[in-house]
């Protein structure tokens, strides 16, 4: 017979609080984890004020709308009910902005020594990995599958791109890295270039979507060297070179443009490290993995190159920055043992995948 918990989670990393339920079973070396309430609050709208997150700002903010999460959850789930039944509190720990972060924590430290519960600390990027093996709450149509290893993770989120081997759960191996600005940043960076709002990836990659990508060549660096590593700034200096020199600018071309360039060196050393490690399965995380052409492409080249190798890709919901992909870490890490007392739990900003 398996195991199972549920947790309350938290998530105040970067600029969304997130608030989360979710229960999960373990038997053997499966989890199935489903989503029971599911609460998210944006701070688009304040920071396309200043096009981009002020991380002050950014803090003020969870602070103010963490405790209406919170209240609108009881709304949901009746206080002595959630207490009774939450077997831990998980947060996220890191990596992210420290203010934010610490508005999270200190508020978790709270409830957890008010319920008398344990505290799970969770890797924000991790919680971007377990996003995939989540249940819907509303009825979506989404079939969920256990992850089989060796897995293949490759991670786009905010200021990080990772490739990552996972021999089981909670293992990690970093293959590499970014030796610069990550790909979401690149996104963010030429969407700036081109006077797109904030956020500049998503609203680049709405306006490549009428353009033709094969308009301009922009350089992939990196794309034909051995090893696993990313490389993103000298995009950014090509383009902004490009619109430099031209007197016309065709705004959608050169957005579809960026678009292929970004995601065919995704694609391309994803690809390098399934030839070369042979994993069963490849997971796409992070807020980048809503990009409809990443998700395609990468999608087509392992049907090309490894048609056995399964796919896994959360839903769009959980791409972004959530409570619920922090609460589906957070059962697996808190059935496997991991708890922490609030005295001891820290933040930290630079919090390495292990």
């Amino acid at each position: 017979m398996g195991k199972s918990a549920t947790v309350l989670a938290i998530e105040t990393s970067c600029d969304e609080t997130g608030v989360a339920v979710v229960t999960g079973k373990k038997s053997g070396n499966r989890y199935e984890l489903t989503v029971r309430e599911h609460l998210l609050h944006s701070q688009i709208a304040t920071h396309k004020k200043t096009g981009g997150v002020v991380p002050e700002v950014a803090a003020r903010e969870h602070a103010v709308q963490l405790p209406r999460l919170l209240v609108a959850l009881s709304k949901k789930i009746p206080l002595a009910a959630l207490m009774q039944e939450v077997d831990a509190i998980a947060v996220t720990a890191g990596p992210g902005l420290v203010t934010s972060l610490l508005v999270g924590v200190e508020v978790t430290k709270t409830i957890a020594l008010a319920w008398e519960k344990p505290l799970v600390p969770v890797n924000h990027l991790e919680g971007h990995v377990y996003a995939s093996l989540l249940k819907p709450n509303k009825g979506e149509r989404h079939k969920q599958r256990d992850f089989v290893f060796p897995l293949l993770v490759l991670i786009v989120s905010g200021g990080h791109t990772e490739l990552v081997l996972m021999k089981q759960h909670l293992n990690y191996r970093i293959l590499g890295t970014t030796r610069d600005d990550a790909a979401g940043e690149a996104f963010d960076k030429t969407a700036k270039l081109l006077g797109l709002p904030y956020p500049g990836g998503p609203a680049l990659s709405t306006l490549a979507r009428t353009g033709d990508p094969t308009a301009i060549t922009f350089p992939r660096p990196m794309l034909k060297s051995d090893n696993l590593e990313f490389s993103f700034s000298g995009l950014k200096t090509a383009v902004a070179t490009y619109l430099k020199k031209q007197k016309r600018i065709n705004r959608r071309d050169v957005a579809a443009s960026i678009e292929l360039a970004i995601v065919d060196a995704l694609v391309g050393k994803t690809i390098r490290a399934v030839e070369r490690y042979r994993p069963a399965g490849v997971v796409i995380a992070g807020g980048v993995a809503a990009n409809r052409l990443l998700r395609s492409e990468l999608e087509k080249a392992l049907k090309q190159t490894a048609p056995k190798t399964k796919f896994f890709t959360p839903l769009l919901a959980y791409t972004t920055d959530n409570g619920a992909m922090i609460g589906a870490a957070g059962v697996i890490r808190y059935l496997n043992g991991t708890k922490s007392q609030p005295a001891t739990l820290r933040v930290n900003p630079h919090l390495p995948l292990k």
